[in-house]
């Protein structure tokens, strides 16, 4: 985990196809799990922030199958980030409300 703003940054870019200013936080852990980056633009520069957890290790939820992006909401990504064993082993939030067209008749 040597990397820093420049190289993450790249990373975001050319690795993920993504675009490092579009205010979404890129998370980085390392292989041994116990320390994170997280890189993203607040709208005037590269912010970069990183853990070391004293003790245990991340949970790995890019571990589970599937090929889509993990998207996680920022409850979830605290949890993360806490160091929590049973980070990301359900679901913590419902799913997106999406209405539906629904036609109600009365008698």
């Amino acid at each position: 985990m040597r990397k820093s703003f420049n190289t993450l940054a790249a990373l975001v870019v050319a690795g993920l196809g993504r675009d490092i200013m579009s205010g979404d936080i890129f998370l980085f852990v390392g292989r041994t799990r116990k320390l994170a980056k997280m890189i993203y633009w607040d709208g005037t520069g590269l912010c970069l922030f990183s853990k070391r957890l004293a003790k245990g290790c991340f949970a790995a939820p890019w571990a589970q199958p599937g090929d889509r992006p993990l998207v996680l909401t920022t409850s979830e990504l605290a949890i993360l980030l806490e160091g929590s064993e049973l980070a990301l082993r359900v679901p913590l939030s419902p799913p997106p409300y999406a209405p539906t067209e629904r036609v109600l008749r009365w008698g």
